[in-house]
């Protein structure tokens, strides 16, 4: 037995004493102290003059919120306003926020890396686009992440401080920090970007900040999808129009197949559309992802819960969202054969619409054949009534629609083609794939003879209109009078008429109406790009009269009947 004496007690007591306080060390959770100031670095894409490390001061602490403030904006910025915009959405993170997020999607990482309760909020100048951001990079010691801040942290754009928007952008970026947790350190997975802003998009919807829509997130988001709707869904740019589809998209999915698509896809081990897939048969859908995304790109044209349940929005917000398509004009007398060739990517809607002509329309369509297209396609009657079907391609991916009586009993066709090839691994620069289609008007072996009869007397009639043209304006000349050559316009004109009679009236009246309609004046009878040109600025200062009748905000280069109406009004007819 050994025998210490009372040094060598009273130094083996400091021993453990020490021993029990590193033990226990860890358990402590570290407190930021009011006015404390500390560097943070921040993303320089994001921050307003590109700068990767800033300093700020903590201004605010709330029961689960630090809020720094990037010193130099905070000198300059008014103080009291800003102190009452912390505390009025520190009490909204705390009463409605946290708790409503986290009971709906789960936890956030807490105590965290940090090893404190807290979520640091940094807000600093951005650039006018973004709201704010969050990186997983401050989640990982600096040892992985040498730029990491090392909390629990989102940041906010420090111009919205005080617009009620601010809880929208703070919604969002909580739901990220909710997301990691959930995904990479629970699961083991990084989920993709765009179902990733997806849920976060959708989050400020579920806490009741879009029903009022003026000045609402949801507001802009709709904005920036008609701006630019052909956008990927899953495509990530971090562009405001990959906000824009993706808001979208999802207000239509939780509108139809519940909130749980997107907690259930969060708490799967599965990221994206396979994680999806499996929300929707675990909550008994029948249909997968991508027979939702082909009936959205229907939904978001027509939204009328009259034509099918699926093929509308629920939220009242959006009941008067239409996507603007892609007009095309089929003229309404003579043969043309409209084609056009373009390219589409992976979940990216397209909506074509034709109109004009007159006639039984063919329609021929051809894809890429290493993918697989989707074609929707909507016809309107005179009524204004709709019918959706769909295009049957063959293992060329070719196909044919032929509606008869187009521009009479039916008014409009609507195409909505797309490919769900590609399901997981997207990138931010997928692949495009090409299409292309053609559009004419044919007629019966009748119809055509008689149109070959009256083309035949139309261009007898034609020659002696000029020979008495010719004689009155010899007339005219001698007695020093300016001869006109422009009457009333009877036939509709359009683009590829050679030696006409009747666009050399066109091209003369176009250069009466001045400089800024045809500033090249040229009467050649000739129906080119510089006539097509000067025609869709005359639609466009007329456009209350020649393009509103027709819903159309740009001019067609097509003289028909709203612009002859016009310009004959104009020549007092």
């Amino acid at each position: 037995m050994i025998k210490l004496d009372n040094c060598e007690i009273k130094f083996m007591k400091k021993i453990i004493l020490v021993g029990i306080i590193l033990l226990v060390l860890p358990f402590f959770t570290r407190a930021d102290s009011l006015g404390q100031r500390a560097d943070f670095y921040v993303d320089s894409s994001y921050d307003l003059t590109g700068r990767s490390l800033i300093t700020a001061s903590l201004k605010k602490i709330t029961p689960q919120l630090y809020f720094y403030i990037e010193e130099n904006w905070w000198a300059f910025s008014p103080q009291n306003e800003i102190y009452q915009a912390l505390s009025n959405l520190g009490e909204e993170f705390e009463n409605k926020i946290y708790p409503t997020l986290t009971s709906t999607f789960g936890q956030e990482w807490t105590p965290g890396i940090d090893d404190d309760q807290r979520i640091t909020v940094l807000i600093h100048p951005m650039k006018e686009e973004a709201g704010g951001y969050f990186n997983s990079g401050d989640e990982y010691p600096k040892l992985q992440v040498p730029t990491s801040n090392e909390r629990e942290m989102i940041y906010l754009n420090a111009n919205y401080i005080t617009d009620p928007l601010v809880k929208s952008l703070l919604t969002h970026e909580f739901l990220h920090l909710i997301t990691f947790n959930q995904k990479e350190k629970l699961r083991g997975v990084s989920e993709e970007t765009w179902l990733n802003e997806a849920r976060a998009e959708y989050a400020p919807t579920l806490l009741g900040y879009d029903d009022i829509f003026e000045g609402s997130n949801l507001q802009r988001r709709v904005k920036n999808f008609l701006e630019r709707s052909h956008d990927s869904l899953t495509e990530w740019r971090n562009e405001k129009s990959d906000y824009g589809v993706v808001n979208l998209f999802t207000q239509y999915l939780v509108d139809h197949y519940g909130k749980e698509i997107l907690i259930d896809s969060l708490h799967s081990k599965k990221v994206g559309i396979p994680s999806s897939n499996e929300a929707l048969t675990k909550n008994g859908s029948d249909v997968d992802f991508s027979q939702i995304f082909i009936d959205w790109t229907i939904a978001v044209l027509v939204n009328d819960c009259a034509l099918g349940k699926k093929y509308c929005y629920l939220n009242q917000n959006l009941e008067d969202l239409h996507v603007i398509p892609s007009i095309n004009f089929l003229p309404f007398t003579g043969k043309s054969v409209l084609t056009l060739t373009d390219t589409t990517k992976d979940w990216s809607g397209n909506w074509y619409k034709f109109v004009g002509g007159k006639g039984n329309l063919e329609f021929e369509f051809e894809g890429n054949s290493l993918v697989e297209f989707k074609i929707p396609y909507v016809t309107r009657d005179s009524f204004g009534s709709s019918t959706i079907e769909f295009l049957s391609l063959d293992e060329n991916q070719k196909g044919e629609i032929f509606i008869s009586d187009f521009g009479i009993k039916n008014v409009s066709l609507i195409i909505i083609p797309s490919i769900q090839n590609k399901i997981t691994d997207f990138d931010n620069f997928e692949p495009s794939y090409q299409f292309s289609w053609s559009a004419s008007i044919v007629r019966t072996q009748e119809e055509a003879e008689l149109m070959k009869k009256l083309l035949a007397q139309i261009e007898e009639l034609k020659k002696e209109i000029a020979k008495v043209q010719a004689e009155i304006n010899a007339i005219l000349t001698k007695k020093g009078t300016r001869p006109i050559s422009c009457q009333k316009f009877e036939r509709d004109l359009y683009f590829g008429m050679i030696n006409s009679f009747e666009v050399r009236c066109l091209q003369e009246f176009l250069k009466s109406q001045g400089a800024d309609i045809y500033p090249e004046g040229l009467v050649t009878g000739n129906f080119l790009n510089l006539t097509q040109a000067a025609i869709i600025r005359f639609q466009e200062k007329y456009s209350q009269d020649i393009l509103a009748p027709w819903d159309l905000e740009k001019g067609t280069g097509f003289f028909g009947p709203k612009s002859r109406a016009k310009a004959n009004k104009l020549l007092g007819f």
